[in-house]
């Protein structure tokens, strides 16, 4: 073979030619820009090298090409002139020559490119490009089928020439090598599995273009691919339960804002339990955040929430689970030292205004927001999504404005900002409503956002400007998909000055500015050649990975919201229960690793005997009798049996010489019986030994432990005979009477077996024991064993009557009271903060120290008591209801009833309280949840099924829906202010009626309503599709948006199933 080699050169990295232009493979600057297309990454060094090959036909099976240096290390081309693992393609790689001689954890990130070209005609090429993280164990990369071997020879696909002429041809190697700032660039973090390496190989060469063949070596080698998360950033990953991605991005954030994660440990949780209550279970998982070293999982914080598996599988909107996850904790912080921390870290105010033209007349009013929902269609940058959200709308012509005193006015209509949060949640509005295709669409058009942003042009005049409102990028929440689905991840920044990672489920790994702007504005990739960019169809390419929710901080505030956790912080009994699970599942793990040093071993006693009822010596594993209390022993196989013999002996008092011990085996008879005791000769061997050597077909060594009167010397003692009635068990279900006057050895009777005997009975006994139902002989007996079927009883109740103890406790304090102590209703108290706790049913079972929880605070001894007004034991029987009433009057009303009632029981009730506009007039009950309707009851089902965390409506069914024809609609109705997401108030049915004007539809929501004609003029009508994140189609522009007069908004939309959390 005839080599010659161009000694490689550098160049500049430059943009790609246009694929067109008929480049020759010698303008080397030019073709590498024409081939190589740009990545994104910074050029470390640039090199190529042209490997000129003779004689093909006579060429090796593989072979390599001459050395040649970039980026610090030597390359070479690695051929297979007549394929590799194939016989109809040439196969060409790049190869890292030394990978033996690599340091520990090398790695280099190349960009690269093979071309085979006529050396006659260097516009007749074929090439392939790829790029690849080379390491020790990946030492090669590139191309199985790189081109049709019968090709090579004879001018094919467009080319005049023969790219193999004279048996000879060029092969030449572009070589990139980019810089990797963060150290994980194209890591694959994959631990290998040894067993799975012939069926990856096979998949891989039947099916991949790519081929890297080291990689079987690496397989065996796992060590070189695992990541540590921990390790190389300090922080640790979530577990994906399936589809929680969203959360597990939502939560990291929230860890990372170190204010927030302060103020959830101090809500008070010493008595809770995790899988009930969301507090405790979310301390849980921002503690070992913070001290694990491998991933947390959120089992136990989803089942905080009241969520099944189901649920866990199912992706929610990132920004309605902040707002359920934030409303609940809101309400565990009322009253303890974190009271106010959500309102401090996230809350703004925002004014929403009407102002006339022409008269001095405005309405306006403030109000809180806890995110702000920008549009992302129309807005190339984050500004101008600001400037898009507080533009003023005129309001003139057909659509001006009713001004009170004044008439229609010509009139501005907009949003201000009164203030900033110190936290800025700002929600990209990525998801929209299609109206013309009528489904949800993902926007996926670029806008750009800035590492700081000054947003003192969005405030109000009147705004406090005391601070600065100039803030900092802290996190970039991401979605990759469209709307059928997708993944999560988050971008943070947790500390000010600190670096940049991606928390991705169960990895965290270092990223570059890059990575968190460019790569997540959509639109277009930047510099996107004509290939790369353009799909067959002609339609643009955008990407579907941009951002969703953008978390930034205000830069006066950030020492304080970022601030460092201390040990102080976190609660003591926190880091005490997990440090003890931390212990015992460390102590497991090490049972688990060292259970090979171990040697399982059972001891049977003569009083384990003795206790046996049943053929053998002991019941071990047949669950269809009561197993034997055999005593079990964990020892080192390295241990002596000499060793072992003192420590048992040590264990029942018993001196060691007297103490000898037999292995039992499993006879083919399917009995377990003693067969030959341990020689003394084997003081010195180990336990391992023994059990190789006298039971190996065996797990486990049992053993009968034999005690003599005195020392064995080599001598069985046996009992004298007495009586006539001697019986051998052979095996289960067969015994056989044994003959006094034959030999052992003629009986053939061998070391284990069990002989029967009894004692000769007299007639007048034999016939007392017949009377009395009596087995009086060993055949009976053993009868017996056979038919029997072994039944347990337990008591249903505990041996006391548990009433006396809860009565004892209410007679006592029914007499100070005066009160019947019936009606008494008991509730432990939190050992810590003193508040209500738990309620104590009467049927407990506790005494009154276990009801005090005195073994937890010896000193602080409360009970609470409620005085009722019916009988404890109707309480406790029946199941209540707390009835809202929406008639004239708005009126609660509480039912109580058996709890095998049905929904029909439940509108008797009511029927009893309320007056009815008519005789004729019907009434329903339906089911609400965060504003919305969820269920109108039929009547049929059973009480039970209502779940506690609805409420219930019940009202008269209005005469127009009574009426309705079938051209009618029956639709829903909820309130919101701004957001469909931000629901209040009662919601209502309402009849569309067929033909209706808008104008008389609105009249009659008007009367519904019961709103005056000045109020019902502020609510605007929309079409609200049925997720939780599309956008209101409005069906009049005129007036301020819906006030929620209960204050703050609810914070959950109407999806198929709504977004909840219970604990």
């Amino acid at each position: 073979m005839d080599v010659s080699v161009e000694q490689p050169v550098n160049i500049d990295d430059r943009s790609m030619s246009d694929v067109e232009d008929n480049i020759p493979v010698t303008d080397y600057e030019a073709m590498a820009n024409k081939i190589m297309p740009e990545l994104g990454q910074e050029v470390e060094d640039f090199k190529y090298s042209t490997w000129h090959v003779s004689n093909w036909r006579g060429l090796e099976k593989r072979i390599t090409g001459p050395e040649f240096e970039a980026g610090g290390w030597k390359w070479r081309i690695l051929l297979f002139p007549f394929g590799n693992n194939n016989h109809d393609s040439v196969s060409i790689y790049l190869d890292f020559s030394d990978p033996k001689g690599a340091p520990l954890g090398w790695h280099s990130c190349v960009q690269f490119a093979l071309v085979l070209w006529n050396p006659e005609d260097a516009t007749q090429y074929i090439v392939h490009h790829a790029h690849h993280r080379f390491t020790a164990e990946e030492s090669d990369w590139g191309f199985t089928r790189f081109y049709d071997l019968r090709k090579l020879f004879v001018p094919s696909d467009n080319r005049t020439r023969a790219l193999i002429d004279n048996d000879s041809t060029n092969i030449t190697a572009f070589v990139r090598v980019l810089k990797d700032p963060t150290g994980v660039l194209w890591h694959n973090f994959i631990k290998y599995i040894t067993s799975f390496i012939s069926i990856i190989r096979n998949l891989i060469r039947k099916y991949s273009l790519l081929l890297w063949p080291s990689i079987f070596l690496a397989l065996c080698l796992t060590s070189s691919y695992s990541y540590d998360s921990k390790k190389e950033t300090g922080y640790v990953g979530l577990k994906n339960q399936g589809a929680t991605c969203y959360m597990n991005s939502l939560l990291q954030s929230l860890f990372c804002t170190t204010f927030f994660r302060k103020a959830v440990y101090q809500i008070p949780t010493e008595e809770d339990e995790p899988v009930k209550s969301v507090s405790l279970a979310l301390q849980r998982v921002f503690y070992q955040l913070q001290t694990s070293d491998t991933p947390v999982g959120t089992t136990e914080l989803t089942k905080s929430f009241g969520w099944d598996s189901l649920d866990s599988f199912m992706q929610h909107d990132v920004q309605e689970f902040n707002r359920v996850l934030q409303d609940n904790l809101e309400g565990k912080m009322k009253n303890t030292k974190a009271d106010g921390a959500i309102t401090k870290l996230f809350v703004g105010k925002m004014k929403s205004y009407v102002k006339c033209v022409n008269v001095d007349y405005e309405s306006s009013r403030v109000e809180d927001y806890y995110d702000i929902q920008l549009n992302v269609r129309g807005c190339k940058t984050l500004r101008d999504s600001f400037k898009d959200y507080v533009q003023e709308e005129t309001l003139e012509g057909d659509n001006k404005y009713q001004a009170e005193g004044y008439g229609l006015q010509d009139a501005k209509k907009g949003v201000i900002f009164e203030s900033f949060p110190p936290v800025l949640h700002l929600q990209l509005k990525r998801f929209e409503y299609d109206i013309q295709k009528e489904v949800n669409v993902k926007i996926n058009d670029r806008q750009e956002f800035p590492m700081e942003i000054d947003l003192d042009e969005f405030l109000s005049e009147d705004a406090d400007r005391s601070k600065p409102h100039k803030y900092l990028l802290h996190g970039v929440l991401v979605h990759s998909g469209d709307v059928h689905g997708g993944h999560y991840f988050a971008l943070l920044k947790p500390e000010k000055d600190g670096k940049w990672f991606k928390f991705d489920d169960d990895r965290v790994t270092p990223v570059i500015e890059r990575e968190v702007l460019e790569d997540n504005y959509g639109g277009e990739p930047p510099n996107a050649s004509p290939i790369t960019a353009i799909r067959p169809t002609g339609r643009n390419l955008k990407r579907f990975t941009n951002a969703y929710m953008l978390v930034y901080i205000r830069e006066s505030d950030i020492d304080e919201i970022l601030s460092p956790v201390i040990l102080e912080d976190i609660p003591t009994h926190l880091q005490r229960r997990l440090d003890e699970e931390k212990a015992k599942e460390e102590q497991r793990k090490k049972e688990m690793e060292e259970r090979h040093l171990y040697l399982p071993v059972k001891v049977v006693t003569a009083e384990t005997f003795k206790n046996h009822q049943g053929f053998d010596l002991a019941n071990f594993d047949d669950r269809q009798y009561p197993l034997s209390e055999v005593h079990i022993y964990k020892i080192l196989k390295t241990d002596t049996y000499g060793a072992f013999k003192v420590y048992i002996a040590r264990t029942f008092s018993i001196p060691p010489e007297q103490i000898r011990f037999w292995v039992l085996v499993n006879r083919q008879n399917k009995t377990v019986r003693p067969d030959a005791p341990i020689p003394e000769s084997y003081e010195n061997a180990s336990m391992e030994e023994i059990h190789g050597k006298m039971a190996s077909r065996q797990n486990e060594l049992k053993l009968y432990m034999e005690v003599a009167d005195k020392p064995i010397n080599g001598k069985t003692w046996f009992p004298p005979i007495e009586g006539n009635n001697h019986i051998m068990e052979i095996k289960p279900n067969m015994i056989e009477e044994m003959k006094l006057k034959s030999t052992f050895q003629q009986s053939e009777i061998q070391d284990g077996d069990i002989i029967v005997f009894q004692k000769a009975l007299t007639d007048k006994e034999i016939q007392e024991h017949s009377l009395a139902g009596r087995i009086h002989n060993i055949i009976q007996f053993y009868e017996s064993l056979t038919l029997r079927i072994v039944v347990s009883f337990k008591p249903k109740l505990k041996d006391r009557d548990p009433k006396p103890e809860f009565d004892l406790v209410a007679e006592q304090v029914a007499a100070h009271l005066r009160t019947d102590p019936l009606k008494l209703r008991f509730t432990t108290a939190h050992s810590t903060s003193g508040t209500p706790k738990n309620v104590i049913k009467r049927t407990t079972n506790q005494t009154l120290s276990e009801m005090l929880q005195a073994y937890l605070t010896p000193s602080s001894h409360l009970l609470f008591y409620e005085m009722l007004d019916i009988s404890i034991v109707e309480l406790e029987t029946k199941k209540f209801f707390k009835v809202t009433w929406l008639g004239n009057t708005e009126h609660k009303i509480d039912i109580r009833l058996q709890k095998n009632a049905v929904v029909n029981d439940i509108l008797e009730e009511i029927l009893k309280k309320v007056t009815l506009s008519s005789p004729n007039a019907r009434i329903r009950l339906y089911e609400v949840m965060n504003h919305r309707i969820q269920r109108e009851c039929i009547g049929t089902e059973p009480i039970e099924k209502i779940q506690e965390f609805m409420t219930l409506y019940a009202e008269e069914i209005p005469q127009d829906e009574l009426l309705a024809d079938n051209n009618d609609r029956t639709i829903q109705v909820y309130h919101f202010t701004k957001e469909p997401l931000r629901t209040h108030g009662i919601p209502f049915k309402f009849v569309i009626k067929h033909g209706e004007v808008l104008v008389d539809t609105k009249r009659r929501l008007l009367n519904r309503l019961g709103m005056s004609e000045k109020d019902f003029a502020r609510v605007r009508i929309a079409i609200v599709p049925g997720t939780s994140y599309s956008k209101p189609e409005y069906l009049e522009d005129d007036g301020l948006d819906h006030v929620d007069k209960t204050g703050r908004a609810g914070r959950v939309g109407g999806a198929e199933k709504a977004l909840y959390i219970r604990g």
